[in-house]
């Protein structure tokens, strides 16, 4: 993700004088019918001492962070909520929706409403063709490369000169058309620009084939199998949006069912979502996007700690939405923030990096 770095978490190991008055009681997460089981950290056998510290600077020093939840082997061990958030308040994901959207891509496969990810796009979309900007190498660009961010077109959110920018398409009356309207600067496959219009156009296709918008394909097949109903679909801007254009806004528990659902190769209570096989190809890399390891719409961010690399399946999201699934751990982190257009967002990082990785793996 763009200039992903890990930042110094508050001052966190000051003097004990910062920490004289401790604020924060850890309480063992709240057993609700939701699916959930919960836990207390201290079965966990750790030493919690650093993570005391954190949620007491995270409740007394200014940060934009709304939510934090860890499960650990299938259980909510922590769970916390700031300032106006709560369980049942639901998030803008952001950009965290595209990774789901690789999850139902895989649901669509499985299903038979799509062949292939190497099945050219032409394939699928209908009444929907280039009218600009002809190029033949536009016929070579397949579901595969709407999913790794190749495409070949000029499609870069991170880049204000390109013409394909989200914020400039935002503005068009038909994103789809515009999108297939830009013109070719690379091969498809050649290189991955972050391009948040090949994630819509392969909502669209998902849409195209099984005849339901995706609000309907996503309920059907992905949230009502894993028992989730508090969410929505919308966006920021005040324009009318076309579904597939739409993110999704949902909770905390919610989001880590569906880091939970990575975990478990694809399965939710014994039931089988989306198959393993999917899970697999869509979270092994196959491009880099700023260096970093880029699957189908799912990072490989690495973490080090004490020497060990340990690689998170990671969704993410402008201001601070995050799932990270850390297979090795039997560990999934959710956070949800408000840190918008800000590094603010990457403090989520360090508190992996210096306090919920180093807790968990010592003496391991």
């Amino acid at each position: 993700m763009k200039n992903l770095a890990t930042l110094t978490i508050f001052i966190l190991f000051a003097g004990a004088c910062c920490f004289a008055q401790n604020t924060y009681v850890y309480s063992q997460p709240t057993r609700i019918e939701d699916g959930w089981k919960t836990n207390n950290l201290q079965s966990q056998n750790i030493d919690s001492k650093l993570i005391i510290k954190l949620f007491n600077q995270l409740q007394t020093r200014a940060n934009k962070i709304h939510s934090v939840l860890l499960v650990k082997n299938n259980q909510i061990i922590i769970e916390e909520y700031f300032g106006e958030n709560s369980i049942k308040k639901q998030h803008d994901l952001r950009s965290t929706t595209k990774s789901i959207t690789s999850i139902l891509m895989g649901i669509a496969i499985d299903k038979g409403f799509i062949e292939s990810v190497n099945d050219p796009i032409s394939k699928y979309l209908k009444n929907l063709s280039p009218t600009k900007n002809l190029d033949e190498r536009k016929k070579k660009i397949t579901i595969k490369h709407l999913l790794t961010m190749s495409t070949g077109l000029d499609c870069n959110d991170w880049d204000k000169k390109s013409k394909g920018q989200e914020d400039k398409i935002y503005n068009k009356s038909n994103w789809l058309q515009y999108f297939l309207n830009l013109p070719m600067v690379n091969e498809p496959g050649d290189v991955s620009n972050y391009c948040t219009m090949g994630q819509v156009l392969a909502t669209e296709i998902i849409s195209q084939t099984s005849g339901m918008t995706i609000d309907k394909f996503a309920e059907k097949y992905l949230f009502n199998p894993l028992g989730i109903s508090n969410m929505k679909w919308g966006h920021t801007s005040k324009k009318e949006i076309i579904p597939s254009g739409k993110r999704l806004y949902m909770i905390s528990r919610d989001m880590a069912k569906i880091g939970q659902l990575i975990l478990s190769n694809g399965k939710w209570n014994e039931e089988q979502i989306v198959s393993e096989k999917w899970i697999t190809e869509s979270t092994t890399p196959k491009t880099k996007i700023t260096g970093i390891d880029y699957g189908y719409l799912w990072w490989n961010i690495p973490f080090k700690v004490n020497g060990k690399m340990f690689i998170s399946k990671a969704a993410t999201g402008n201001g601070g939405q995050y799932i990270m699934v850390l297979p090795e751990l039997d560990m999934v982190a959710v956070f949800t923030g408000g840190a918008y257009n800000s590094q603010e967002d990457k403090l989520p990082f360090a508190i992996m990096t210096d306090i919920f990785l180093p807790t968990f793996t010592s003496g391991k």
